[in-house]
């Protein structure tokens, strides 16, 4: 799985990717509603992209949350789960159900 932290510009990067028995570091979650063509993907991440649209406002504000809270790392589901890879896709979503011990 990956997560988001904030680097010393400010700028929002994802982490190397956690996987087996890395050992995940404390990490904020943001719950959130998804506005079709809004969010900011994976992909806006990976190319650099997607700071005009209006989802980047909600990680900004995740970001800030979690460093007020003492937390380096963050995880938003639109952007840490690389949606053109299902394979991918499904298993990030298993870890993190199983992380969370999710119903």
């Amino acid at each position: 799985m990956w997560l988001l932290e904030r680097n010393i510009t400010g700028e929002f990067i994802l982490t190397k990717d956690f996987v087996g028995d890395d050992e995940v570091p404390p990490y904020a979650i943001l719950s959130h509603t998804w506005t079709e063509g809004e969010e900011v993907t994976y992909q806006d991440l990976i190319n650099g992209t997607g700071k005009d649209k209006p989802g980047h406002e909600k990680i900004r504000f995740c970001g800030e949350r979690a460093r007020y809270d003492g937390l380096q790392y963050f995880w938003v589901d639109t952007c840490c789960i690389d949606k053109a890879n299902y394979t991918g896709q499904c298993s990030r979503i298993a870890v993190i159900l199983y992380t969370h011990k999710l119903p």
